[in-house]
């Protein structure tokens, strides 16, 4: 028998997941002055936005333009436009939002490692938890499977940003998954990249034949504008009759000049947490990859030449498990537009629920001001007193994680529970305990946006 010795660390907080919540949870508790470490399975940071290749970024904005994310989200973003990884926030040209985020995610990976070292962060890349000690609702270690034999960590705050709740499952808090009633998810895509594609050729079409697109595209705009998205060759899509659950083309410019991300395979019916699912789940996204590729270089114009340039490393999950918190984020909270006194993070995104059984998207759009709030509550599990939880798996119903679960929303909650777990380690207390007006004060000073008006800061 294999003799396993399991080593032993101590830090403040740790962070299990580096995709785009995490990277800004372990960032905000490292500035705040606590010893973390973050967690991740892959070799390199950036979760879903570099392993499925989910790109571009959408929204740090409301359908009117109005800049409801900042904080270090929007210095991520200024620091990528800096080294000429990033144009910044640009009008969406398909007109679902008001602007799309792109950016090169082999450079993000490593401004990602960069920013994370300059917080004095440690990480431990090429590890996944796999056990956890709970003693009395408190967790008091996980214990890590690593390259380099087993770990085990010791801290006073963790922080779940792994999408898929496993270390909260793991503790034994509360946990659903899918919709009430048969528990479907959001289907999974696999996200696939063409290069050779000819945008102008696409642009051109487009403004011949308008009534071929989403209806919200901007085409009076569009002559003047950058091509950063297109949804629509309907025409296209339903005479090709591929045997896929999708009404349309989707697809995103770059981050090269000839190149396209396309987002419209889609896998239903099998769970993003269940190891056979999701290697069938691979096996049949990466069929349908080809098939697309094949009817878009056949079918669609400005894709003569194309063909493929990268295949996601791992199938995109929208939807898996997610907290049972101290409060649920409805629907009508999205629709509503509703403001709450423990906000930590503010999002305009609809509501966009790829349907888990047919082949439509159910969209449902923010009310009020154009923005809701995302409430601290949400981020609290209702049994694991030392576990916060940032991105895509925070309390919501099936409904609203179609708004929480993009990216710009992930790492604001991510930032939020990072500065919470800071604060906790330095005022020992939990994270139930956190006052609200202090985390709320400590994310205003590092620049996020949670009141006053959100037509302060318009997007041009």
């Amino acid at each position: 028998m294999t003799n396993q010795r399991i080593s032993t660390i101590e830090v403040d907080v740790v962070v299990v997941g580096a995709g785009p919540a995490g990277i800004h949870a372990a960032l905000a508790a490292g500035r705040g002055g606590a010893k973390t470490v973050i967690i991740e399975r892959y070799g390199f940071a950036g979760g879903m936005s570099t392993a499925a290749l989910v790109y571009p970024w959408m929204t740090f904005h409301t359908t009117e333009g109005k800049q409801v994310i900042k904080g270090t989200p929007q210095e991520m973003i200024e620091r990528l436009m800096a080294i000429n990884a990033s144009p910044g926030h640009v009008r969406d040209t398909c007109g679902f939002v008001h602007t799309i985020t792109p950016y090169h995610p082999e450079v993000y990976k490593v401004l990602a490692v960069e920013m994370l070292r300059e917080a004095g962060v440690r990480m431990l890349f090429h590890s996944f938890v796999d056990s956890v000690e709970v003693t009395d609702d408190h967790i008091q270690s996980v214990t890590l499977t690593s390259k380099s034999g087993r770990i085990e960590l010791k801290a006073k705050v963790f922080v779940d940003t792994t999408g898929d709740a496993d270390l909260a499952y793991l503790s034994g808090a509360p946990c659903l998954q899918g919709r009430e009633g048969d528990h479907l998810t959001q289907p999974m895509t696999m996200k696939f990249r063409m290069r050779g594609v000819d945008l102008d050729k696409v642009k051109s079409y487009i403004l011949q034949h308008p009534d071929e697109f989403y209806r919200k595209t901007p085409i009076a705009e569009l002559p003047d504008l950058y091509l950063s998205a297109v949804q629509g060759f309907y025409k296209h899509w339903k005479e090709a009759d591929l045997p896929i659950k999708r009404d349309q083309v989707l697809f995103f410019s770059g981050p090269e000049e000839d190149e396209v991300l396309v987002n419209m395979t889609r896998i239903q019916g099998l769970d993003g947490t269940n190891v056979e699912d999701l290697t069938l789940a691979e096996e049949l996204g990466r069929k349908q990859v080809l098939m697309v590729a094949e009817f878009m270089t056949k079918s669609l114009p400005g894709f003569e030449k194309a063909s493929i340039s990268q295949v996601g490393a791992q199938i995109g999950i929208r939807e898996s498990r997610r907290i049972e918190g101290q409060y649920t984020l409805e629907m009508g909270d999205v629709v509503e537009g509703k403001r709450f006194s423990d906000v930590i993070a503010r999002s305009g995104y609809p509501i966009d629920v790829h349907a888990p059984s047919d082949n439509g998207v159910i969209v449902s759009w923010v009310g009020g001001d154009g923005a809701y709030d995302i409430p601290y509550r949400c981020l609290l599990p209702k049994k694991i007193d030392n576990l916060l939880v940032g991105g895509r798996c925070i309390s919501t119903s099936h409904e609203a994680l179609g708004t929480t679960r993009l990216s710009p929303s992930c790492m604001a909650t991510g930032q939020a529970a990072g500065t919470a777990a800071a604060i906790a380690v330095m005022h020992k207390l939990t994270p139930q305990d956190v006052p609200i007006s202090l985390l709320q004060e400590k994310l205003q000073e590092q620049g996020a946006i949670l009141f006053g008006d959100v037509r302060d800061g318009q997007h041009d």
